[in-house]
Parts: C-alpha cells; structure tokens; sequence
C-alpha cells in the first residue's frame, strides 16, 4: 500500500501533465478512443465515491461554527462562476456548443483538486472542504438550473435529464462513500491512499474521450476556447477572493474562497456535456481540468510563501 500511496502522490503531483500528455494523445489518434463517450459516467461515479469516502462528518462542523463564510463561498461558487461563464459567451461570440460548454462549466459545483491547492496556499483547509461538499450536494438542483436559463439561448437544455445525470453520478457516489466511511471504517482508511491515482486516471479517461470525440473542433476554435477558459478561471480566482475582502474574511478564508470559486469540477461537466450535449460542448471542461490545475498550483506556490498573518498585517497598514 505504501508504493501505491507513493505512486498517488506522484501522479498527483504531475496531474496537470498527465492530462494534457492524455489529451495529445487522444487528438493524434482520436478513433482509437472517440467511441469511450458511454463510458465517461461511470468514470466519474467512481471519483465521485472517492471523494465520498474522504469525507467524514467533522467536514461539515463549519455550517453551525462558521454558516456565513460558508454561505459567503457557496453563494460566490454559483454566482460568480456562471455570470461569467455567460458574459464570455457573449463577449467572445462562442459558437453555441462551446457556449453550453463554458457555461456548464461555470454552473458546475467546486473542483476535489481545489482542496489540496488551499491547503498548499495556507488557507482555510476546513472551509475549503466544506465548500466543495455543500456545492457538490446543491449540484442536482442548481446545476440544471443555471444552464437552463443561460445555456438555453443556445442549445436545447433538458434540465431534468441533467438533474437525473447529476443524481446518478454525483450525489448518490458521494453518499454512498459517506456511508462506506461510516460502516467500514477501518476498509476505506486502507483504501484511501490509492484514492488519488484514481481520481487522476478518472479525470485522464475523461478528458481523453472528450478530446477524440471533438478533434476536428478544437482544430477550428482551439484558441479561443483557451482564452474562455483562461479568463473564466482567472476572474474567478480574483473575484472569489475580492468579495471574500469585501465581506471581512481574514485572508485564510479569502485563499480558500478564491480558489473555491476559481476551480470547477471539470470532469463533471466534461461528463455532463458528453451525454446531453456533444462532445464540441465538452471541449471546455477538458481544456478547463488541465488550466485550472496549473493556475491554482502556481496562486498556492505563491500563497504559500507569504504567510497569511503577514498579508493581514500589510493590509492593516494599507487601511490605515
């Protein structure tokens, strides 16, 4: 177990280019892995039970100590995310499939990945946890929501297809791994370790379906679905840490809401667009699972040398 723990860490470590190595391969030889599209659910209902398992009943202690940094970062992750998903939309001229895309992006719920990036970044570890567990388990019925009214103007949106497909790969994995956690302890801390390598081949199979199923898009918008990408995720991180400023968090919580809101379950998305939309629509998410990676590594490796207690102390004499 400890080589497996071992091999975790380092595919962890290298997730970013792993994906991208994963996506290169899949555009050089796209029908080899083009017909895997029925296969991405349950990809994902297996990192979603993963993420299950890693959660325990303590995660959650922070609605009743601490409920409006919590409301504050969950309110932030479906205001944010999907008002700029839409602006870009129309401000890039997006053709309609990468339209539904980045907006399902930004609906999506927060990414598993952005608890280790708040951790490095010496943030609000707990707060970060139980932002991405509340807005994973609102997925179901904000999700649907959201793209429906700013999806819909571009591509037909079965909202409650997309609530069932959000039951069925998110809320009940979650559970179910809460549960495992609960009944069989002593099983899933054995487990745990390997539970990264997991997550990464999930994400890896994902994204390597979605880019051969729509390599002859990304030949004709590649660029401009980065720069969507690349801006929606930076206004994210900034916005998300700006109204945390606003609101009087002290700078652990603003780290751990900016990331929160600046990084999205990719996969799921990826997942999502693949079934109710096309694989065009999924290109975002993919793209989006290897970008907000790198960002939010590089944001923590800088976070993580000024130390949060200087930061607020600069900030006092700011003010002053």
């Amino acid at each position: 177990m400890d080589s497996i723990a071992a091999l975790g860490a380092f595919v962890g470590r290298w997730f970013a280019l792993i994906v991208v190595v994963a996506g290169g391969t899949a555009l050089a030889t796209p029908d080899t892995f083009a017909s895997g599209s029925a296969l991405v659910p349950y990809f994902l209902m297996v990192v979603m039970l993963g993420m299950g398992m890693t959660l325990r009943g303590s995660d959650f202690a922070i609605v009743a100590r601490r409920p409006w940094a919590l409301l504050l970062g969950v309110a932030a992750q479906y205001v944010v995310m999907p008002g700029v998903a839409w602006l870009l939309t129309q401000v890039l001229s997006l053709p309609p499939a990468i339209a539904a895309g980045v907006v399902l992006v930004g609906a999506a719920p927060g990414g598993t990945a952005s608890n280790v990036m708040v951790y490095l970044a010496k943030g609000d570890t707990a707060l970060s946890v139980a932002m991405t567990s509340v807005s994973t388990l609102l997925a179901p019925l904000l999700t649907p929501l959201l793209v429906l009214w700013l999806a819909g103007e571009y591509l037909p949106v079965d909202a409650g297809g997309l609530f069932t497909s959000i039951v069925q790969i998110v809320l009940v994995p979650v559970l179910l791994g809460l549960v495992l956690r609960l009944v069989v302890p002593r099983l899933v801390e054995r487990v745990l370790p390997a539970l990264p390598l997991v997550s990464v081949v999930g994400i890896a199979a994902v994204v390597v379906v979605v880019v051969a199923g729509s390599a002859d898009t990304i030949t004709s918008v590649g660029f401009v679905v980065v720069l969507a990408v690349v801006l929606h995720n930076g206004l994210g991180l900034a916005l998300g840490y700006a109204i945390a400023r606003a609101c009087g968090m002290d700078v652990s919580a603003r780290r751990a809401i900016s990331i929160e809101v600046g990084m999205q379950n990719s996969g799921l998305a990826a997942g999502l667009a693949t079934v109710h939309f096309s694989p065009a629509a999924a290109l975002p998410a993919a793209v989006f699972s290897v970008w907000h990676n790198v960002s939010g590594s590089l944001l923590a490796g800088h976070w993580a040398r000024r130390d949060p207690a200087a930061d607020r102390d600069e900030a006092l004499v700011r003010e002053r």
